[in-house]
């Protein structure tokens, strides 16, 4: 009897995330266009602006933990509906307020209201994904980071001009935000055993996959398995290289995210209309990126087996390393539009290479029971570098009133990237190896 083909019903679970991370990242973002015309109609500092970009990574960076913990005793998809819905109603609010103080409030309570995303799709990788399909599942959830810096900066720029002004703009944001988790947060709340469009060999493949991920595990272990806590994860260096080396990315990325429109805006005199388009080219690339990145680890992983799992991983967070580092380098030199945008396009190209990666770590370190602590605590390192970054470079401008040192420390970042992942073992759960 000829054996039935499989489905692939379980990419629908992550492209619902990645949709849902699309809304997510245009939420972020949307603050950072419009801020040069905050800027202007409110007459924030340098320093001001800095911290309201901040206030957000605050919230968000404080909630990593609580919300993996979440995700590793509730539904993921459940938590991570509440929060969409929470955060769009933060996104309307943000439109209303005028003090710095309120949007610094709101923007935090945003941050909360979004950290339950990574952790979430960290534990949904587990649940749904083989581990020589991870590096592609995490592509594809961060790709949404990118589109929705893509498809953000026009939408918002487009919503300026509709509805003229920042303020219904912000509230618009909102309401799409809303209806966009309500359609498509469902689908998150299944497993291979509930959901109804897997046939049988589909689930059958996926139980496999991660039963013999299992054993294998337990076979490679040198000691006798124990129930792993947050002090032994905390005393592993593997775990502390993966929480600086995605930080280093998250600096890049927050931080281009955050100032990129601003610097463009000033230094190189883009209007709202030209950021939109330049936005648009940056984050559109930068897809390719994650995209990229996730499918040629897999490959590699297929081709060359779990033996070689680390000089892979290395290898690839060494080459992005150095490429993000030349890139932010060459940007401090730029004299003109075209060259900026070039050189933050190939930094960002590569920093997404670099996230899909490291989200995949949370898998391959945690028992299975911890993934969506552990990536909480990752997201949680990473996000206070994101909520730092953006004071670090208000008080570099505001003191110095240039660029440049900002984009050398960016470089620094890069370089981090590759060096932290040296610290990182791959192939060994933390709880099943001496350290």
């Amino acid at each position: 009897m000829e054996e039935m083909k499989k489905t692939n019903a379980r990419w629908t679970i992550f492209i619902m995330l990645a949709i849902i991370c699309t809304i997510n990242y245009i939420d972020r973002a949307v603050i950072s266009v419009c801020m040069p015309q905050i800027q202007a109609e409110l007459q924030f500092s340098p320093e001001i602006v800095g911290a309201i970009l901040s206030a957000f990574f605050w919230g968000y960076a404080l909630m990593q933990i609580p919300c993996g913990w979440l995700c590793d005793r509730f539904k993921p998809g459940k938590i991570l509906l509440i929060g969409g819905l929470c955060w769009g109603a933060f996104q309307i609010l943000t439109g209303i307020v005028s003090s710095s103080k309120m949007f610094m409030f709101i923007r935090a309570l945003l941050g909360v209201s979004e950290a339950p995303i990574y952790p979430a799709g960290a534990k949904l990788q587990s649940i749904w994904l083989p581990v020589t399909e991870r590096s592609r599942g995490s592509a594809l959830v961060d790709v949404g980071s990118s589109l929705g810096n893509a498809f953000g900066a026009p939408l918002v720029a487009l919503f300026v001009l509709w509805l003229d002004g920042w303020r219904a703009a912000l509230i618009a944001i909102g309401i799409l935000t809303a209806i966009t988790v309500l359609l498509c947060g469902r689908k998150l709340m299944t497993t291979p055993d509930t959901n109804k469009n897997l046939n049988e060999a589909e689930r059958k493949y996926i139980n496999n996959a991660l039963e013999e991920e299992w054993k294998a595990n337990q076979a490679d272990s040198q000691i006798k398995k124990i129930k792993v806590g947050l002090k032994q994860y905390f005393a592993n260096k593997s775990f502390w290289g993966m929480c600086f080396g995605f930080t280093c990315g998250n600096c890049i990325a927050y931080g281009l995210m955050t100032w990129g429109p601003m610097y463009l805006a000033t230094v190189h005199h883009l209007d709202i209309k030209g950021l939109g388009g330049a936005l648009f080219i940056i984050y559109g690339v930068s897809v390719l990126g994650g995209l990229l990145g996730g499918t040629i680890t897999d490959m590699l992983k297929r081709k060359f087996g779990k033996e070689k799992y680390n000089k892979i991983m290395h290898a690839n967070l060494l080459l992005i390393g150095v490429a993000t580092a030349v890139a932010m380098f060459l940007l401090s030199q730029a004299s003109s539009i075209y060259m900026a945008i070039a050189c933050i396009t190939v930094a960002l190209f590569f920093q997404k290479w670099s996230g899909c990666l490291y989200w995949t770590v949370p898998a391959a370190l945690a028992q299975r029971e911890n993934i969506g602590t552990v990536g909480g605590c990752m997201n949680c390192v990473g996000n206070i570098g994101g909520a730092i970054i953006p004071l670090v470079i208000g008080a570099i401008v505001g003191s110095t009133g240039s660029y440049f040192l900002a984009i050398l420390l960016f470089a620094c970042f890069g370089l981090g990237i590759g060096l932290f992942s040296l610290l990182i073992n791959f192939n060994k759960k933390v709880g099943e190896q001496s350290n």
